[in-house]
């Protein structure tokens, strides 16, 4: 089979992308490693992952906001009888942080879903993107149902089973429409834009993925959004 070549420009803009966004997520690790650890563990991890698609905006993101949510800066906080800093945010921002959240663990399940379609490819429909998008769904539902969980759990003191009910509850829908999004973006990519799969060793795949979370991202927002209203979901 013949290899697939792509224009210079676009391969040095998805190596560029990648290295800045593995750099963005990486100084954010050493940020929270300083003595800054977000008082909700699990945005310890949450916000280097944001990192890997939201690159600088993210990083941004994180030193205007993430960094009022540190454990210490919530103590003192408390400490003072002052209303712990972040509870305050404008309601898009809260909003941004529960896609973000649940982008986090979509995500993580569909890069492990992609290296594993490597190693085990197989086909629906006779397209082995479907097959892919199949394995990505999975992954990402239990990495973001595993992720809520670890939010709710601790700020509801929740037992197990109820935990995993209100993690399933408060994640299903947002994750679906966050998936709904990146397929969205990657179906125009690998159907209208280059009219193949794109191979997954290529940085070009990866850089059409960054841009997939993005829209996964606009596409959870208004469903986060609604989820959030309704106490569904928590603030986060």
């Amino acid at each position: 089979m013949e290899a697939i070549v792509y224009p210079a420009w676009l391969v040095a803009l998805a190596w560029t992308s990648l290295a800045l966004a593995v750099l963005c997520s990486a100084i954010i690790v050493i940020d929270i490693a300083r003595d800054h650890r977000q008082h909700m563990w699990i945005m310890n991890v949450v916000w280097p992952i944001t990192a890997l698609y939201g690159s600088a905006f993210a990083l941004w993101a994180y030193f205007r906001a993430g960094r009022l949510s540190t454990r210490n800066a919530v103590e003192e906080a408390k400490r003072q009888g002052k209303t712990p800093p972040g509870k305050e945010k404008p309601f898009w921002q809260i909003t941004a942080l529960g896609a973000s959240h649940c982008g986090s663990g979509c995500t993580v399940g569909d890069i492990a879903a992609e290296w594993l379609i490597v190693a085990f490819p197989f086909a629906v429909l006779g397209q082995k993107i479907f097959g892919a998008w199949l394995l990505d769904y999975i992954l990402a539902f239990l990495f973001g149902v595993a992720f809520q969980y670890f939010t709710i759990v601790p700020m509801k003191n929740l037992p197990k089973g109820k935990g995993v009910w209100a993690a399933v509850k408060a994640d299903a829908l947002s994750l679906t429409a966050w998936q709904v999004g990146m397929y969205g973006w990657m179906a125009i990519a690998v159907f209208v834009i280059f009219r193949h799969e794109i191979p997954k060793t290529n940085p070009v795949f990866w850089f059409m993925m960054q841009i997939a979370m993005w829209f996964g991202l606009m596409t959870s927002f208004p469903v986060n959004w609604w989820l959030i209203k309704k106490g569904i979901k928590e603030r986060m």
